[in-house]
């Protein structure tokens, strides 16, 4: 049986977890489909069938999938679930939103943040905070998971040549409605798909050392800026900039935290980087057993040195 892989997108385009996603359906099997859900999303149907790897796209375009409401787009999933030996989705807001509702609805259990694909049964999850890592094996004939997007590098988002087909399925539960979205609006790029990523910690003291010293070397790099969760409780940032397990989960090719000590949560979130940077001045801390480069020293006079250098 073929794949479903629910796609993340804002009805204009795909996200890059989207492409992480079916890199690890095709760990999973070859036949894989993707399904598109929205209003108005056609270009988003389009970027998707030329990813690498997808055979087909289900395109569901109705106002009822607009805002991508988990109590509409868990019915859908449901609906049409017969086909599939296994639903994939990415385990962002959208995922964690509906994803539990679908598995109910098929009265299966769900395997959450998938790290690792062993077999078409067997996976692997972290758990205690990402400390250790869990070998889960299910029996179950579907199979509905979620997957860490940071864990699989994605596929091209260019080559691939599938079918598009529309699907007239509208699921309307009738139990919620869209009322408004407040969005952050920046020039830098977003956090979890950031290829940099410049975060500061409770040491920066508040929210104006912040735009004084990490934001002008964010803006050099063309980094996003993330923050520790003590930085956000203090109120020195808001909390859609935290990084970690009760935040984002990221990955980028260079993650560079200023004043960070490491707590475990923090760790979580960031330690799948490709190359970790820490300025901190005390060599003691728990981020430096997981910093490829440690640098003591004095943030304060350090990161302006190396905003200059950049």
């Amino acid at each position: 049986m073929a794949i479903l892989v629910y796609a993340e997108h804002d009805n204009a385009s795909l996200k890059k977890a989207t492409l992480s996603t079916i890199a690890a359906a095709k760990q999973i099997g070859d036949d894989i489909h993707v399904l598109v859900a929205g209003s108005g999303n056609q270009a988003a149907a389009d970027e998707a069938a030329k990813a690498e790897g997808v055979s087909k796209v289900l395109l569901a375009d109705n106002a009822a999938y607009e805002h991508q409401m988990a109590e509409n787009i868990s019915l859908l999933v449901a609906d049409i679930a017969a086909d599939y030996s296994h639903i994939v989705a990415p385990a962002t807001t959208t995922g964690k939103n509906f994803m539990p509702r679908t598995a109910a609805l098929l009265d299966v259990s769900m395997l959450s943040e998938v790290s690792a694909v062993i077999d078409a049964q067997t996976f692997e999850r972290p758990i205690y905070a990402g400390n250790a890592t869990a070998t889960v094996k299910t029996t179950e004939d579907k199979v509905v998971l979620t997957v860490r997007t940071t864990a699989f590098d994605p596929v091209a988002a260019e080559g691939g040549s599938a079918t598009i087909e529309t699907i007239d399925n509208v699921q309307d539960a009738g139990k919620s409605s869209f009322v408004n979205e407040e969005m952050a609006a920046s020039d830098r790029p977003e956090l979890t798909s950031a290829s940099i990523v410049v975060s500061g910690g409770r040491a920066l003291a508040n929210g104006e050392n912040f735009t004084k010293y990490i934001e002008p070397l964010a803006d050099k790099l063309g980094a996003a800026v993330g923050a520790s969760r003590a930085a956000v409780d203090a109120g020195y940032v808001p909390n859609d900039m935290q990084v970690g397990q009760t935040g984002k989960i990221v990955a980028p090719d260079l993650y560079i935290a200023a004043g960070i000590s490491g707590a475990i949560q923090h760790l979580a979130g960031m330690k799948d980087s490709k190359v970790i940077v820490a300025i901190n001045n005390d060599p003691e801390s728990p981020i430096a057993s997981v910093a490829d480069y440690f640098l003591e020293a004095d943030l304060f006079e350090a990161i302006p040195e190396l905003t200059s250098k950049v």
